[in-house]
């Protein structure tokens, strides 16, 4: 069994049997408990009464929260040559076409989102084992199929970032780095809570929340009331 430093157990302290009602005390713990020697990266896991194998119960959407999440993404976009200029004035990364497709199917993938207009969607069919894995590839319902690149370049530059439910109907959503604000904290949760609210699934039936946990990268899991946020 792997044995706890001094600051697992001293942060494991803090927030043992304990379930936060007020989302300021909950913001504090988790900024006390960041004490690992880098930057960490805040999260929140949420457990939803869902069955995403049913297409009712599916949790897929996307969201930009107030302060962003503190990470400078690399887009690449997948296009023809007459949008290349365009992207790239709009601040793409990597612009191509057929060029791409050939490095992605080699597996030379070297940005964190793709986004294609839909002329060359048929061209990606072919890469779904690739991309789908990793979550690139690109779909209408995430935004990252457009015909208005300049202003969904600049959504996602702006910190837009898709999320879903896993299989097991659990969120894992970052929101922020740990030296963020307190308040910068709080209002990125906050959007978020409110994100997964709005974008409940039709064929949920009864309560939706089931569980509420934040933490950081290296601390404790720190449980939230479900009613912390009414």
């Amino acid at each position: 069994m792997r044995k706890l430093s001094r600051r697992q157990k001293e942060n494991r302290a803090k927030t043992k049997d304990s379930i936060y009602s007020n989302l300021e005390d909950a913001i504090t713990i988790l900024q006390e408990t960041a004490t690992a020697k880098f930057t960490e990266t805040v999260e929140l896991h949420a457990n939803l009464n869902i069955d995403p194998k049913y297409a009712d119960q599916q949790l897929r959407t996307t969201v930009t929260l107030p302060h962003g999440i503190g990470k400078t993404i690399k887009i690449a976009v997948l296009t023809n040559d007459s949008n290349f200029t365009e992207a790239r004035e709009a601040g793409a990364d990597r612009v191509g076409s057929d060029d791409l497709i050939e490095e992605i199917s080699q597996g030379n993938i070297s940005f964190d989102l793709l986004i294609a207009t839909p002329d060359m969607m048929p061209k990606l069919a072919k890469l779904g084992r690739v991309l789908g894995p990793k979550g690139l590839m690109p779909s209408p319902k995430s935004g990252t199929v457009s015909t208005t690149l300049t202003a969904t370049l600049s959504e996602f530059k702006k910190g837009k970032f898709e999320y879903k439910a896993d299989k097991t109907g659990v969120v894992h959503i970052s929101f922020g780095k740990s030296n963020f604000t307190h308040s910068q904290l709080m209002e990125n949760l906050t959007a978020l809570y409110k994100s997964i609210e709005q974008n409940r699934p039709s064929g949920v039936k009864g309560k939706y929340f089931k569980s509420l946990f934040i933490c950081t990268t290296m601390g404790p899991s720190i449980q939230l009331d479900l009613n912390i946020f009414l």
